[in-house]
């Protein structure tokens, strides 16, 4: 799967993902993007997942969304919160489907 981190993602939980082809959104030139801009982005160039701590953009978009979207939703967005992620990410990968929105949590 094609999976790309946004920039509110830590890149170090890229390196947690095998078997998949995961990029930041710097790494993959789209730094700066709005979030519909991002999303078509991704689309053109076959990212099927966008992994991202923005609980807003699944409220930005009024149409169907072009890739799949997982939302993380913790109290920060370091390091260490988002590697608590892993175990879910890497699960739901595996059913991820195109337009699908899937909002995880973590409490610690």
């Amino acid at each position: 799967m094609r999976v790309l981190l946004d920039e509110s993602v830590p890149r170090a939980l890229g390196y947690a993902r095998p078997n998949h082809f995961v990029r930041t959104a710097q790494v993959a030139g789209f730094a700066g993007l709005t979030s519909g801009k991002l999303l078509a982005s991704m689309k053109e160039q076959d990212y099927e997942v966008l992994i991202t701590f923005d609980q807003n953009l699944p409220h930005q978009q009024s149409v169907q969304l072009p890739v799949g979207v997982m939302v993380l939703v913790a109290k920060d967005n370091r390091v260490n919160t988002a590697s608590a992620f892993v175990p879910q990410i890497l699960d739901k990968l595996v059913t991820m489907q195109v337009g699908e929105l899937v909002v995880l949590t973590h409490q610690p």
